[in-house]
C-alpha cells in the first residue's frame, strides 16, 4: 500500500459499473454558470466531484474543506499505538474525521495502512510520536487529560464516566491493548461494557464507541450535518 496521501483514494474513482458516485459538472447539475468563489475547485466544477465528502463540501478545494473543518473541530484528540503496524488505524482516522476530532496521534511506527481511512486522512490533522512518553509529554504541555480505553482491572466503566472535555482518548493495538506504560501514565482508564464471550472488541470499534461517548456528552448536536 502506498503511504502517500497524494495518491487517489478508493472513494475518489467512479465505479466501472453500478450507480455513479457524487455529482457531475456544476453546469450540468445546476443549470447555471459555475461559481467563481475562491473555495471552489475549478477542475471539480468542470468535471464533477466524486469524493467522499458531505454535500456541503461538494466542489470545494481540499484546502478550503480543511480550513472550514478547523472552525468545527472538537477539543478531543485521539491517539492509537502503532508498535505492530496495526491495521485498525485507518478506521480510527475515518471515525475521528466523522466526529471532528482535533487531531489523530500515531504513537510508534510512523507508517500505517491508509486504506481503511477512505481518504479522510487528507482532511484530518495527524501527528506522530515515537513513544507513549512523548505523547503524554505533548498532552501535558497542551493541557489535555489522557484517557486510556482498555478492559483492564481497575478501569472505570465508560458508560458511567464523565469524560474530560479537553482530552486525548488513547487506544492500544489489536490484541495486547493499551501498553502498560500508557496505562501507568494515563490520567484515567475506562472500559467498555461487554456481555458476550470474547474478552475484547476490535480496536477500531472501541475507538468509535469512545468517541461517540464524548460526542454525546460534550458536542453541540445542532451543528451536525
Amino acid at each position: 500500500m502506498p503511504d502517500d496521501a497524494s495518491e487517489p483514494g478508493p472513494t475518489e474513482w467512479q465505479p466501472a459499473t453500478g450507480p455513479k458516485v457524487g455529482v457531475g459538472p456544476w453546469e450540468l447539475e445546476h443549470g447555471t454558470p459555475a461559481p467563481t468563489d475562491a473555495h471552489y475547485d475549478p477542475e471539480l466544477l468542470a468535471e464533477g466531484d466524486t469524493r467522499n465528502v458531505v454535500d456541503a463540501y461538494r466542489y470545494w478545494t481540499r484546502e478550503a474543506i480543511v480550513a472550514d473543518l478547523d472552525t468545527r473541530r472538537h477539543p478531543f484528540h485521539v491517539a492509537i499505538e502503532n508498535f505492530a503496524h496495526d491495521a485498525n488505524i485507518g478506521t480510527v482516522v475515518r471515525t475521528a474525521n466523522a466526529f471532528a476530532a482535533a487531531a489523530v496521534h500515531i504513537v510508534g511506527r510512523r507508517r500505517w495502512n491508509r486504506r481503511g481511512a477512505m481518504v479522510t486522512d487528507r482532511y484530518q490533522h495527524l501527528m506522530h510520536h515515537e513513544t507513549v512518553s512523548d505523547l503524554l509529554a505533548w498532552a501535558r504541555v497542551a493541557g489535555l487529560s489522557v484517557v486510556a480505553v482498555d478492559n483492564t482491572p481497575g478501569a472505570r466503566p465508560l458508560e458511567t464516566v464523565e469524560l474530560p472535555r479537553e482530552c486525548v482518548l488513547l487506544f492500544g493495538q489489536e490484541g495486547p491493548g493499551v501498553s502498560d506504560d500508557a496505562q501507568a501514565q494515563a490520567d484515567l482508564t475506562v472500559s467498555i461494557a461487554q456481555f458476550g464471550s470474547t474478552r475484547s472488541i476490535n480496536a477500531g470499534v472501541a475507538a468509535g464507541i469512545a468517541m461517540h461517548s464524548w460526542v454525546r456528552q460534550h458536542a453541540d448536536l445542532g451543528s451536525a450535518w
